[in-house]
């Protein structure tokens, strides 16, 4: 947000440097990320003064008429300046551009710099300028000849009182609803000056007591069918304005603040957008349809003709200001209709000023890509109470700036009115919270200069009477966050000695586990990615469908689309895949450490924390020794998952191979009925939903699961076996639905006491050859006695006890 400091001294007076106005500024919380110089001239007429033409000798160069002039600048020693123009004089008072000084065009750029040079034989050193060499008019036909009573050595700046102003930018956060605007931004500014640094607190509001009804000559209905979209709409009919430009002043405020001036209607709605913080909308009364304007919903699809001559489809939550018969004129809150609005030829106006619901206006502005400064406003919270003030506000100015006539009561539908809230705040609190004692006058002083009174200070606790333009303030922590920005972050003391209690930290560290598996990871081409908790519904509608009843739906006004709370990871996940593949990133190794959300009851709710991996594209960077078949598979992820189980302890789980809605291939390690991870191939299904082209291999950890077995998990040093291992292989004719898993079962559950590894080394498969449905597993099998050295009699007789179960239990044929 841009704040003007000439447009906020209008309401406070202060006389401080840009730069201790930025400091405060950024204390309370608005926090200032730069400023920049406005000059009414380019420039800022740096350089050039006033002076004295002592002496004027004519001469002619190739029938050119030119002056050597001797000009007192105010310095002691005259200035030698040849001039071209006709109207020079000994005797006058002109306008000198010194040596250094910069001179631009109209629009702002750099022109050239004066310099002391020769210039036709004799030296110069500086201009004697005309009005449009300063740029502060059109006039080339001579020098500017000033009064002759004019002081010599004046800066220029000086001399013509050249105004110059900052814009100042604001990082203003989503909760600050009531510093939308200059009015806010003083008042805040006041309260802090006044408490810090013995400001007078006085906040110059514009009076609006001029206001009355001339006439009721212009007659309209208003009916607000959705009061839960629009708890508040005013209006008021002006009648006979002239529309045309702005004056000057009007368009230096708008133009401080990046805002193009319109006409003169248009302006004041924008001028009082950015003093009181209050959305107008100006209709041409003559093109409502009917005389007759209806707050309300329209059905789905319906077509609205857009200021910007697009047509776009209205959601069935579009909140519109329509005529009769339903014609749509305007997105309330969000963006004019091309045919309704204010243009030369308007005679007549309907001016609006409502309070919309934040929710509504945040939805469609996102949803039709609007995002104007009025919705940005209303969406942050709009002050119900200020409807009616501003509308006042801008009828006077109509009437000043276009001669406008109030030609109708002042038409206010506010049903039920939204009172300031009373929060109870509790001393004791306040300096549990801040850090130290703030005195109960000093917690009176500040929030009387913010607008809250404060009631019944003198017990424990206080009441404080909130005013409707905080909406963010709903809590006695909101008031003690309140007290906090204007008393001064830098105003509370450092302790100057810390105390400390010593814990014992719990097995196993969860912080240090992660950060081991996040360098583990990170170490092997992974790249760490942070999620938002906050999600969008429509994912687990109508992508991965879950029970709507499981989900947790939050009230997110800042962003309507992110309405729940993620009941798992993975779109998380493909949501930077997406971000990343329309960037031409397309190779991805991801993972991120978060947590699922899960409502299991009424006021019930699981938290599951996860470690979610995520790999698709290329195994290989580009290169002449890989191609493009060199992609990721179940393979590249089974290989990480293995060996993170393996880096946590865990060896040899039970594994089940499964499809679901998630996975079009899943594999899942497990302790009986306890998942320790499922990962697999995503469902292409998702990732066409998700505008995602290549395959994706996805592991969900249950990273919960997997730390609780770490407690349970005990280290033991092992010394290595001093004896020589001994390998077999043997080749199995089996059916093509057994699994390696089922194989390495049976060998561990046979040969347990002397087995170490078991490894498949090749997979056959030929129907000619080996019959149908049928495959060929070459199977490793090394063994190990840390005891002594194994003979060839004990490994023959393991070898044929795994024969006979491999032929009992999966009919496998052994190849010779």
């Amino acid at each position: 947000m841009t704040v003007s400091l000439n447009w906020l001294k209008e309401y406070i007076d202060i006389n401080l440097p840009i730069a201790a106005v930025e400091d405060v500024l950024t204390s309370i919380g608005l926090e200032v990320e730069g400023s920049e110089l406005i000059q009414a001239v380019p420039g800022g007429l740096s350089g050039f003064m006033t002076g004295h033409v002592l002496t004027c000798e004519r001469f002619e160069v190739k029938e050119k008429q030119l002056s050597l002039c001797t000009v007192d600048l105010g310095n002691g020693a005259p200035s030698q300046i040849v001039c071209g123009a006709a109207n020079v004089e000994a005797g006058q008072k002109v306008m000198v551009a010194t040596v250094g000084t910069q001179l631009y065009n109209a629009d702002g750029s750099p022109l050239f710099a004066i310099s002391s040079k020769k210039t036709y034989g004799h030296l110069s050193e500086g201009m004697i300028c005309a009005e449009d060499e300063m740029n502060i008019g059109t006039s080339h036909d001579g020098i500017m000849v000033l009064p002759a009573d004019t002081a010599v050595g004046i800066p220029a700046s000086t001399y013509f009182n050249l105004d110059k102003d900052y814009a100042i930018e604001i990082g203003l956060t989503p909760n600050r609803s009531d510093a939308t605007c200059h009015l806010g931004v003083a008042k805040d500014l006041a309260a802090a000056l006044k408490v810090n640094h013995g400001h007078n607190g006085v906040v110059n509001i514009p009076d609006v007591e001029g206001f009355k009804v001339d006439n009721q000559d212009l007659k309209i209905e208003v009916i607000v069918e959705d009061e839960a979209a629009c708890p508040r709409y005013s209006g008021v009919c002006i009648s006979n304005v002239k529309v045309g430009d702005s004056p000057e002043w009007l368009k230096k405020r708008l133009l401080a603040v990046g805002v193009r001036s319109i006409n003169n209607i248009v302006d004041i709605t924008n001028f009082i957008l950015h003093e009181l913080g209050q959305p107008l909308h100006a209709f041409d009364y003559d093109k409502i349809k009917g005389q007759k304007v209806l707050v309300k919903t329209l059905p789905e699809g319906t077509i609205f003709q857009s200021l910007d001559e697009q047509e776009r489809k209205l959601l069935a939550t579009d909140l519109m200001i329509c005529g009769a018969d339903d014609t749509p004129m305007c997105i309330g809150g969000v963006f004019g209709g091309l045919n309704s609005g204010v243009k030369t030829e308007t005679v007549n106006v309907f001016l609006e000023s409502a309070h919309f619901n934040a929710k509504s206006i945040r939805k469609s502005s996102i949803k039709h890509g609007l995002r104007t400064d009025a919705a940005k406003v209303f969406e942050k919270g709009s002050d119900p109470n200020l409807c009616v003030y501003a509308l006042k506000r801008a009828a006077i100015l109509i009437q000043e700036l276009a001669g406008g006539v109030i030609s109708s009561e002042l038409i206010d539908l506010y049903p039920t009115p939204i009172e300031a809230k009373r929060i109870e705040v509790f001393y004791e609190n306040v300096t549990k919270l801040v850090g130290e004692e703030i005195p109960k006058q000093t917690i009176k002083d500040i929030l009387t200069a913010m607008g809250m009174e404060v009631l019944l200070p003198q017990g424990k606790s206080f009441i404080a009477v909130v005013p409707t333009n905080k909406a963010d303030v709903l809590r006695e922590v909101d008031v003690i966050e309140e007290i906090l920005r204007i008393y001064g972050l830098d105003t509370v003391q450092f302790p100057s000695q810390i105390k400390s209690t010593i814990n014992p930290s719990q097995y196993p560290n969860p912080v240090a586990v992660k950060n081991k598996i996040a360098d583990y990871l990170a170490a092997n081409g992974y790249n760490e990615m942070m999620g938002l908790s906050m999600s969008q519904s429509k994912y687990y509608k109508d992508i991965l469908p879950f029970d709507e009843a499981q989900l947790v739906f939050v009230n997110n006004t800042a962003n309507v689309d992110l309405d729940v709370l993620r009941p798992s990871m993975i779109f998380s996940g493909l949501e930077a895949i997406v971000r990343n593949q329309n960037r031409q990133n397309s190779d991805l190794r991801l993972f991120e450490f978060g947590k699922s959300y899960i409502k299991k009851a009424e006021k019930e709710y699981i938290e599951d924390q996860h470690l979610t991996i995520f790999v698709t594209g290329k195994k290989f960077a580009e290169s002449w020794l890989t191609t493009d078949k060199d992609q990721v598979s179940f393979y590249s992820l089974k290989n990480m998952v293995v060996r993170l189980l393996q880096r946590l302890g865990i060896e040899n789980p039970q594994e089940t191979v499964f499809e679901d809605e998630r996975f079009a291939a899943g594999l899942r390690y497990h302790r009986g009925p306890q998942v320790l991870v499922e990962f697999g191939k995503l469902q292409p299904s998702i990732l066409k939903k998700m505008d995602i082209k290549n395959p994706v291999y996805f592991a969900d950890f249950q990273w919960d699961t997997l730390l609780n077995g770490l407690k349970k998990h005990k280290i033991v040093f092992e010394d290595m076996s001093k004896y020589p291992v001994v390998r077999r292989d043997l080749a199995l004719i089996i059916e093509k639905s057994v699994t390696f898993a089922e194989v390495v079962a049976i060998a561990r559950k046979t040969a347990k006491g002397l087995l170490r590894d078991v490894n498949l080394f090749d997979v056959y498969e030929n129907d000619l050859q080996l019959g149908e449905g049928k495959k060929s597993y070459a199977v490793s099998f090394v063994f190990e006695d840390k005891e002594k050295t194994l003979e060839d009699k004990e490994i023959d007789t393991t070898m044929s006890a795994l024969i006979k179960q491999y032929e009992d239990k999966i009919g496998a044929n052994i190849r010779k």
